[in-house]
């Protein structure tokens, strides 16, 4: 697996609009992460759609590809960083220079919409990427990043911790959610029940995975990664039940559950039952049948906070039984 290599104080982080046009419409809170990550010690280079809006997106799929490969051909950015997702990162495949980022890897890290790039890149280069915090949902928070969400990005990009290195269970966690352009406290923070244990069992394999969503607009491509053997995650937000059986059985479908070695699922924010007669979990093993896989549900990732940051491609061991994850490796050399 190639990896970039650690991200220090003093380093340059490029930001990417490859999606939503979120510095835009949420001017304060996009101004705000960028001055998290100063604070953090890191220089910013703003990506070139960042001040850019087209109705949904940023600019067209030509120039935000070509944000990307200008951060990607700059040497002195160490780090890139989405400020968030958005519905079309997809878009951008087929134009990423995934040669040069195998000869100059580099960190890019995102979450939701952005798992397109992530297993992309990390599918046509091998390179480990991050599922972790975005700039203006994440970094941006008011009045300032989560300190539990800091903790977790330096951790592993910063190597605060180093391998084999067990993630903890956050304490309290919200989903709440609060107008951008009008927040004038904090988030309410509610006491974390735990992750749960769906089946038993224990396995490794390499961390693969992302926003299942995400995962429609480009699965079975030459970009979505193989799965064999492999501990997957999937987290989503504001979906129902309804979509969600799609979705699982989209990976049914595919084969995928019957390939992997494990199965890790977020806390999804603002879940809708839809009122059904059956749990989440209920639907979940109603999709994937007799597969005797362990899974672990209701993890801290993705669209709720505080979120661990999870680097996709590293070998990892899933103990659902004992309710823990480990990384085995760590996604940045250093």
């Amino acid at each position: 697996m190639l990896k970039a290599n650690v991200l220090k104080r003093g380093d340059t982080v490029g930001i990417i609009t490859p999606s939503a046009p979120a510095p835009v419409l949420f001017k304060e809170r996009y101004r705000r992460g960028i001055k998290q990550l100063e604070n953090m010690g890191l220089k910013v280079i703003e990506g070139s759609c960042s001040k850019e809006i087209q109705s949904y997106r940023s600019s067209s799929i030509r120039a935000r590809a070509e944000e990307i490969n200008e951060l990607i051909y700059n040497d002195d950015v160490k780090a890139i960083i989405s400020t968030i997702g958005g519905s079309n990162s997809n878009s951008l495949l087929p134009y990423i220079d995934y040669g040069y980022l195998i000869k100059k890897p580099k960190i890019i890290m995102g979450y939701s919409d952005v798992t397109a790039l992530l297993l992309g890149i990390y599918t046509k280069t091998g390179l480990a990427t991050f599922y972790g915090p975005a700039v203006v949902p994440s970094f941006g928070e008011f009045h300032e990043m989560l300190p539990k969400g800091k903790e977790f990005f330096e951790n592993i990009v910063m190597l605060k911790k180093r391998a084999p290195y067990e993630l903890e269970v956050p304490s309290e966690w919200t989903e709440e959610m609060i107008d951008w352009n009008s927040q004038d406290r904090e988030k309410k923070m509610v006491l974390n029940e735990g992750w749960k244990t769906i089946r038993g069992g224990n396995s490794t394999g390499v961390l693969i995975g992302g926003n299942l969503n995400t995962m429609s607009g480009f699965i079975g491509s030459e970009y979505f990664p193989r799965l064999k053997g492999a501990i997957l995650f999937i987290e989503d937000s504001f979906k129902d039940m309804a979509i969600q059986e799609r979705s699982l059985s989209m990976l049914k479908v595919n084969g995928i559950f019957d390939e992997i070695a494990g199965l890790i699922i977020g806390k999804h924010e603002h879940f809708n039952d839809l009122d059904s007669p059956f749990t989440f979990e209920e639907l979940l093993i109603e999709v994937i049948g007799e597969i005797n896989i362990p899974i672990l549900a209701n993890v801290d990732i993705g669209h709720t906070f505080p979120s661990h940051v999870f680097p996709i491609g590293i070998k990892a061991t899933l103990d659902a039984t004992k309710g823990t994850i480990t990384f085995l490796e760590d996604g940045v050399e250093g």
